[in-house]
């Protein structure tokens, strides 16, 4: 029976495939769907945050040589992808000259290209890059995300923000205007593991999946690899 694990930087992406995006694979023919912060699991301490591809190769290669029951998945976010030859994640160093829509696909694809190199047969790997941070799906639905974070009052401000860009993904990445940084902004309270994924439950997967097409596209992908 086909498992799923789905490999995250944060506790708030973590909480989000538990809650949320779990009974949904379980659902599209999983048996079990987990989510696992990268980095060895006995220092849990030093796990999650943006690791060298060097060791998430290693990590994803491990999972699905050792496994023959396991699908494995990622949820990154490109806009902290490293890009130097020390840490550097494959394609990322070429795709700010791609069209932003292709951006995290390509990234996707060397990543993919890169597990198949090592492993021959990768279809059991399916790798997913969030353009730029797991806020951004939160503007998905301004309202109820308004409402989950008892700022009701902030619903007009935080549908300005997306009605800047044609999806929440597209919400930038500059250092100062980032999802969160355009959350805490209005909100200094915020905190990310709890708000964001109130917000998220509330919101619920049909409408991000629906106002994300990336996000979408992963979702499409793995309902149908098994």
């Amino acid at each position: 029976m086909a498992r799923i694990c789905i490999l995250v930087e944060g506790e708030t992406e973590e909480t989000f495939v538990r809650e949320l995006l779990a009974g949904h694979l379980i659902t599209s023919g999983f048996h079990s769907a987990s989510a696992k912060l990268m980095g060895n699991a006995r220092l849990r301490s030093k796990r999650g945050g943006v690791k060298s591809w060097m060791s998430i190769r290693a990590e994803i290669v491990r999972h699905l040589s050792s496994d023959p029951g396991i699908f494995i998945s990622t949820m990154v976010d490109y806009y902290g992808r490293p890009s130097d030859p020390e840490k550097g994640w494959p394609g990322r160093s070429q795709a700010p000259s791609l069209p932003f829509d292709q951006r995290a696909s390509s990234v996707e694809k060397a990543m993919f290209d890169a597990i198949a190199k090592e492993v021959g047969d990768a279809r059991r790997f399916v790798p997913f890059v969030l353009m730029h941070e797991f806020e951004a799906v939160l503007f998905s639905e301004c309202g109820l995300m308004a409402i989950a974070i008892g700022r009701q009052d902030l619903e007009a401000s935080f549908q300005a923000i997306r009605d800047g860009f044609g999806s929440p993904e597209e919400i930038n990445d500059s250092p100062t205007t980032h999802p969160s940084r355009r959350i805490a902004a209005l909100f200094p309270g915020y905190q990310k593991p709890l708000h964001g994924n109130l917000a998220a439950l509330d919101i619920g997967l049909a409408r991000i999946r629906e106002e994300c097409p990336h996000f979408r596209s992963w979702l499409e992908r793995l309902e149908s690899v098994i």
